[in-house]
């Protein structure tokens, strides 16, 4: 038995697999909000209580860096030792590795029901692939062709230093730059990043704000679902809100193109996280696609690259638990 996990920083997604159903198909799983627990030993230990099997391996994908076999999360104060969860489990063999390392394991496996393309372009055969995952964070992993099949690699590259293409983001930047000591590209494109365009159109240019919608974001903590529904509701169609999302929409179309240079990923661009999917009007509209391949004179090249956007909301989890089944295979 194989026990696999998503370990995020607001929830964690645990699942068993067995050999013989493979890793698209859980034996059992469950999600737990992470918060909770003091550490995932506890978390772990209160699902394995409930399922009376044993484990022989587990495979944990965690949103955060993983470094000799460890790791903390973001937005979580646990700190996850492989060594320490095998001991504490009692399970012999336990594996982290980030949660795009995660995605990118499975991302030659999907099926064309896990993908809405955006950009069918020219796959190149065991072309590079390119991995960008904008959710509360932005992830970024690759994958490339090591002669016998693809192998994911880790990035932290959402972490680079944020480069406006235009004088509007220029003016974004200098806004940011005011209230934050290093502005990412994390800053603006993810889910942390909403807030920051929408208060950089509001106070920097003025845009007005609605009294409902101010009202609604008060009332909340996290104000990113507020912002991207007012801006999908094409009844009533929130113009800051608007604004928001395209900016979002262009900068993210920019990095993936920056991505898309950087491994020179023929083989493909993958949108994974969990805003792509939500956002997909804005993503096949006129806007993504001139931003992503606005790079002078290899522009050409890169309106060639195949993007897809994951619409598999597991995908994280069912990484994680091929991660395992590998590392079955090479012990």
């Amino acid at each position: 038995m194989l026990l696999a996990g998503d370990i995020g920083g607001t929830k964690t997604n645990l699942a068993i697999f067995s050999q013989e159903k493979g890793w698209r198909d859980p034996l059992v799983e469950a999600t737990f909000p992470s918060g909770n627990y003091s550490s995932l030993e506890a978390l772990v230990q209160e699902f394995l209580e409930q399922q009376h099997v044993t484990i022989e391996r587990a495979s944990f994908g965690v949103a955060g860096p993983v470094l000799e076999g460890r790791a903390t999360i973001t937005n979580l104060p646990w700190m996850i030792d492989e060594q320490q969860l095998q001991a504490s489990l009692n399970i012999p063999i336990v594996r982290l590795l980030n949660d795009l390392s995660a995605i990118a394991h499975a991302v030659p496996f999907l099926h064309e029901t896990d993908l809405h393309t955006i950009n069918k372009g020219e796959a190149m055969e065991k072309g590079a692939l390119a991995v960008i995952a904008p959710g509360t964070g932005l992830g970024e992993a690759f994958l490339v062709w090591n002669g016998t099949a693809y192998q994911a690699h880790n990035s932290e590259g959402g972490h680079a230093d944020f480069a406006p293409i235009n004088t509007f983001e220029l003016e974004l930047l200098g806004y940011l730059m005011e209230r934050f000591p290093h502005v990412s590209y994390e800053r603006v494109c993810s889910g942390k990043g909403f807030p920051n365009i929408y208060a950089f159109l509001k106070e920097r240019r003025h845009m007005q704000e609605p009294k409902w919608l101010a009202q609604e974001l008060a009332a909340v903590k996290d104000q990113t679902p507020v912002i991207m529904s007012a801006a999908l509701d094409t009844a009533n169609p929130c113009e800051i809100a608007v604004a928001t999302l395209n900016t979002f929409v262009s900068v993210l179309a920019a990095e993936a193109g920056n991505m898309a240079l950087k491994v020179l990923a023929t083989g493909g661009v993958y949108l994974g996280g969990g805003i792509p999917p939500r956002i997909l009007p804005y993503l096949t509209n006129e806007r993504f696609m001139p931003a992503f391949a606005h790079k002078g004179r290899l522009g050409k090249l890169l309106s060639t690259v195949p993007v897809h956007v994951i619409l598999n909301p597991k995908i994280a989890l069912l990484g994680a638990a091929l991660h395992g089944f590998e590392m079955v295979a090479d012990v």
